[in-house]
């Protein structure tokens, strides 16, 4: 718990503190010389709170969509019914040891015409073959071939899926959600490949080159720099925070499911 309050608390004081105090080491875990003019210059941005909302837009999309695709695939092959499901899960399997690289890639998204477009933050990445083997592995051991047989004379599989499945999956639902919002709000790499629009930049993004820029300031004297400096780091601290606390507010909300979905399969009788 320490290693990871620790550094949090520590960015935390550094944002709400003075620049000389920051600048002279003085702020470890307690602030000194209080004031919030770093998140008075963060919320005073109108291209950082365009990219927070942006970010909320990209994430809830590709969260909806990638769960969607989730389900799906993984319901079809927890059914035994489903003829060469071994092979398609095999396939699927493959495309978690071996990518095309990022120049194959590059090309590939420009021939669709997706550079420079939210379309390349979402579709890419929205279909997760480890998520899908977590849920397949869950519907074909927690939930009961007993209770597929009793519907299946007055249900189609559409039925058995929502009424059935899906109520008895959702704190596997819940922690893969969290799984997906998490690492699109916090991925970055795909936007500094694809993305050169100050509008289509997602907040991470944003951050990445703020703390790029602070770290091209540090190679200057401190006679030149000097004020600039001091207010680089308390600021790139601020847009941390910034960053950070959205997807920290969202956590309390599943956390229960969270904790049960990862145990799931834990204990066996």
């Amino acid at each position: 718990s320490l290693l990871c309050l620790i550094p949090f608390i520590h960015v935390l004081s550094v944002s709400i503190s003075g620049n000389g105090a920051v600048m002279s080491n003085q702020v470890f875990l307690i602030p000194k010389d209080v004031n919030l003019d770093a998140y008075k210059t963060v919320f005073g941005d109108a291209t950082m709170m365009r990219s927070l909302w942006f970010t909320v837009f990209v994430t809830v999309a590709f969260t909806a969509l990638g769960m969607f695709l989730t389900i799906c695939g993984a319901f079809a092959l927890s059914r035994k019914r489903l003829k060469g499901r071994k092979v398609i899960g095999v396939i699927f399997l493959i495309t978690m040891y071996f990518t095309a690289g990022i120049i194959p890639d590059y090309i590939l998204m420009s021939q669709l015409h997706l550079i420079n477009t939210a379309a390349v933050l979402i579709l890419p990445l929205a279909f997760s073959a480890y998520n899908l083997i977590i849920l397949r592995t869950f519907m074909q051991n927690s939930v009961p071939q007993s209770l597929e047989d009793a519907a299946i004379d007055g249900c189609n599989d559409f039925i058995v899926l929502v009424r059935i499945v899906l109520p008895l999956s959702v704190p596997v639902l819940a922690t893969l959600a969290l799984f997906y919002a998490v690492g699109r709000w916090n991925t970055f790499q795909d936007a500094l490949y694809f993305i050169t629009k100050s509008p289509l930049k997602p907040l991470q993004l944003k951050l990445y080159e703020l703390v790029n820029a602070a770290g091209s300031n540090s190679s200057v004297s401190q006679e030149v720099a000097g004020e600039s400096m001091q207010a680089e780091e308390v600021l790139k601290s601020a847009c941390i925070m910034f960053a950070t606390i959205p997807i920290v507010i969202v956590y309390p909300f599943i956390q229960k499911y969270f904790v049960k979905g990862v145990m799931i399969g834990a204990v066996k009788e």
